[in-house]
């Protein structure tokens, strides 16, 4: 089954290039993705822009629009995300408690069942 680890962190909190504690930082991530990649259960992942280059398209009463950031301005922020393909949940929090988010968070949640042409359940991704 597909779970996504969703990484919320608040901005710009962390330590910046050559600022102390940023290669500790930066190899915790590291080694993180190399024990996922080599255990065999990433099936994809990536980090996120900040919210100043996100762009939002709002659905309100039948109008659309367009606007230039996030949707919400909150505390954090998705970083990025995991997409693993583990038996269960428990295995999916498993891998969630090992992320390295300092004073974030990490949202897991399956991916939906859809039905395939012949009306069997099939996970979509």
């Amino acid at each position: 089954m597909q779970y996504i680890l969703f990484i919320a962190q608040p901005e710009n909190t962390g330590p910046g290039p050559g600022e102390p504690g940023f290669d500790e930082s930066i190899q915790a991530w590291g080694d993180y993705t190399r024990e996922i990649m080599q255990s065999g259960v990433l099936v994809s992942g990536a980090s996120l822009q900040p919210t100043a280059t996100a762009t939002t398209v709002r659905f309100v009463d039948d109008v659309t629009s367009i606007v230039d950031g996030p949707f919400a301005e909150t505390k954090e922020a998705f970083a990025g995300y995991y997409l693993i393909d583990v038996p269960d949940l428990d295995a999916a929090l498993v891998w969630a408690k090992k992320l390295p988010v300092g004073d974030g968070s990490v949202e897991v949640r399956p991916v939906a069942m859809m039905p395939d042409a012949e009306g069997n359940p099939q996970q979509v991704g």
